[in-house]
Formats: structure tokens, sequence, C-alpha cells
């Protein structure tokens, strides 16, 4: 089993999990910039965190065999606080960093107006610099969040299907299957999504356009998660190579829209991407 997990927060994990990782079959990641739980009071700070997510962090996968990506975003719920404002003026310079695989996380967490305008405005980024868009889906009022979410990725022209919309569930998987845009969804111990829950959803709605993480953050999280999914499909029935597409193939392909995924010296990759133009550097 090989695994890209599409949504993990290293930040918040130890050296240890980035070797059970590297045991299980988890050969990359992707990291999303995200609320670290204390308020951050200034840019500088931000500046900081995006520095250690394009420099420390991908080192420190390395070390396991582990290729490390990130995106990059003013957060939505960091999007209300005016010291956290002049943010938006400094995530472009690090859309630009080689390592960057997309804008994100934006969206919502309370949907208010401040929220509404810097998710606007870095779609907008996104369709500047050519990068897919990762998107959160707010805590509460989940559906009425979700058809907002649509609705500001229609207006801002960006292509749907360089948009995932993520933490979905089975109240709002269908809106956003219909919608063109991919899925997300956060598999965790106790709450949002669980491996068996996942299974149903894959046999009702396909493996097109899915994306399967372990989001691991500070809260109680698993980052094994993916590979409990794939063990769950496994024993539901689907095949092996169902189970590859859903945790290897299918982010490759996302992530593969940016032109700067690298996985050109991460072991197993396969034969399948040998010349693919979506690997920067081959396979």
């Amino acid at each position: 089993m090989r695994i890209l997990d599409p949504h993990i927060h290293m930040t918040s994990r130890t050296t240890d999990d980035y070797e059970r990782m590297a045991a299980a079959g988890v050969r990359a990641v992707v990291e999303p910039a995200f609320w670290l739980g204390q308020p951050r009071t200034n840019p500088g700070s931000f500046a900081d965190y995006f520095d250690s997510l394009v420099g420390w962090e991908p080192f420190r996968a390395a070390q396991f065999g582990i290729r490390h990506h990130a995106t990059i975003a003013l957060n939505p719920k960091e999007a209300n606080d005016p010291r956290c404002r002049p943010v938006l003026d400094l995530v472009p310079r690090y859309l630009d960093k080689d390592s960057v695989v997309a804008v994100g996380e934006i969206g919502y967490d309370s949907m208010t107006p401040e929220e509404d305008d810097a998710f606007t405005r870095q779609l907008a980024l996104a369709v500047e610099y050519e990068l897919p868009a990762l998107v959160h889906t707010p805590h509460r009022d989940k559906a009425h969040g979700v058809k907002r979410t649509l609705d500001v990725v229609r207006e801002s022209g960006i292509d749907p299907g360089r948009v995932v919309v993520d933490h979905l569930n089975e109240v709002t998987v269908a809106a956003v299957h219909d919608s063109g845009c991919w899925m997300g969804f956060s598999i965790y111990p106790d709450t949002k999504m669980s491996p068996p829950r996942m299974v149903e959803i894959l046999r009702e709605h396909g493996l097109d356009r899915v994306l399967v993480n372990s989001a691991a953050d500070w809260g109680k999280s698993d980052p094994l998660l993916t590979v409990r999914t794939g063990e769950a499909m496994l024993a539901a029935g689907f095949s092996e190579d169902d189970v590859d597409r859903v945790l290897w193939r299918n982010p490759v392909e996302f992530y593969g829209q940016s032109g700067r995924l690298d996985l050109s010296d991460v072991a197993g990759t396969g034969p399948l991407f040998e010349g693919s133009s979506i690997l920067r550097g081959g396979s």
C-alpha cells in the first residue's frame, strides 16, 4: 500500500509519527497552513510558520523518506482577526515556492463577511498563480456552509476540477460531487469520518475525485487513518488497485495540477507515472 496523505498537519506531530507513517506506506504528504490553536497576533508569526512549512518540515520528513509539500493561505478562522488580515499581502510571496502545491486552507469557519473577503481574494490568487485550492468547510451548519462555498467557487471563475472541498460527510458529499469539485474527507478517531463510513461513501459515490486524509492536527487524531481506511476498503471487497487509486493516484492527480508535485526520489512510486507531465522530475 502506497499513500500520499493529501491533508495532514505534521507541524503537530512528532518524529515518531513520521517513522510510523513511513513504515506503513506513507510516501508523501501535503501539509496545509492552518490555525495553530494559539491566536497569532501579527503577520510576522505567519511568516515564521510559512517558512517552517517550506523549509524545516520538508527536511524533517525527508529523514524518513517522505516527500513533503505544503499549501499556503490565511486560514478562515484567523481571517476574522484584524491583526492577521495583512497576511493576505504576504501569501503571494510563498505561492512562488517550489514545494507549494495549492492555496489553502481557505473557505469558512463562521461564515462572516471577513471570511467571504479572504476566501474570494485567495481563490483569485489560486487562479493567478495557476494553483489548485484546498477549501475548509465550517464545523457548524455544514450543509449551509458547503452550499455557500460552492456558490463562491462558481462566482470566482476557477475551474471546479482544481478545487477540493474538504471535511465532507454523508450530508454534504452529493452537492460537491455534482459541482465538479473534488471531495475531501478527513478520517478521525471520534469525529468527522471513520474508515467504515468512508467505505460506504465510496460504494455510493464512486472513486472519482475523492481525496482521503488523516488531517492529524492538535486534537485527538491518528496519522495512520489513511492506512486504516485502505484496510477497510480491502475488507469490504475493494481491490488493491481501488485502494491505490484513492490513496495514491487521486492525490497525485489533484496536486499534480500545480506542476510542482515532485515525487522523483520517492520509493515505491512505480512505473504508473513514467513520462507523466504532472510529476516534476519524472518518476
